[in-house]
């Protein structure tokens, strides 16, 4: 009997079925503010989260080599939307509101909750919540409390940790060591973290791999006899 997969390793034909995905057309398609409003469910989706000023546009468009596909908004906690992306037909990107302003109102608070508790719920397509964290900044109850929502909502998520670049190599180790104990706790966590950095390019080839795994498969062109392919 053969041991499985490790599904932490990549092999170099699914890296490069990763920059295959992202070479591909990705383009805005949906803008959600209301569960109501969302598109059709037609594909698998991977969902972004995290808390404000996390590094998530930054990080989509680094996958996506597109400076200005994702917008950060110039204010904490303004967009206020779930975002739709396409790309090359065989995933969606969801774009999903910060989380954890301090100047959000009690109310914008339990409203964004419960919106996203209801998306993630009720999503049949969503294959996989990747939950960024900065790399830099300590876990806060805003975080803790999102990995509840998510153990509740059923949904796998992972952990994504940004601005890697900004740590040493010992302090790095040492944040990660941190996370994996804390999503240990969580019964819907993948105990795979991926460090990546939006500014050097770190991890960003393993992401777009890990995404791929969860894509549909590219269609296949077959030739036939006396048909040019």
């Amino acid at each position: 009997m053969t041991d499985a997969p490790d599904p932490t390793v990549f092999t170099e034909e699914e890296i490069e079925a990763g920059r295959l995905l992202f070479a591909a057309d990705c383009q805005f398609f949906f803008g959600s503010q209301t569960i109501d409003q969302l598109p059709p469910a037609e594909r698998p989706e991977i969902a972004f989260a995290g808390r404000s000023n996390v590094g998530k546009s930054s990080l989509i468009n680094a996958l996506t080599g597109r400076n200005r596909l994702a917008r950060a908004s110039s204010e904490p906690g303004r967009t206020k939307q779930l975002n739709f992306f396409d790309l090359g037909e065989r995933v969606t990107l969801v774009d999903m509101p910060g989380y954890g302003f301090a100047k959000a109102a009690k109310a914008v608070k339990e409203d964004w909750q419960n919106t996203m508790f209801a998306y993630l719920r009720g999503r049949t397509t969503l294959s996989r919540v990747l939950l960024l964290f900065d790399a830099r900044i300590e876990l806060k109850k805003s975080d803790r409390d999102v990995m509840d929502l998510l153990d509740r909502a059923a949904v796998l998520f992972q952990i994504v940790l940004t601005k890697c670049d900004s740590l040493k190599p010992g302090k790095l180790e040492s944040k990660r060591r941190e996370v994996a104990a804390e999503i240990g706790k969580h019964a819907a966590a993948y105990p795979h973290i991926v460090l990546t950095s939006s500014e050097t390019g770190m991890g960003i080839d393993l992401l777009r791999a890990e995404i791929a795994r969860l894509a549909e498969k590219p269609t296949q062109t077959v030739s036939l006899p006396g048909k040019p392919s």
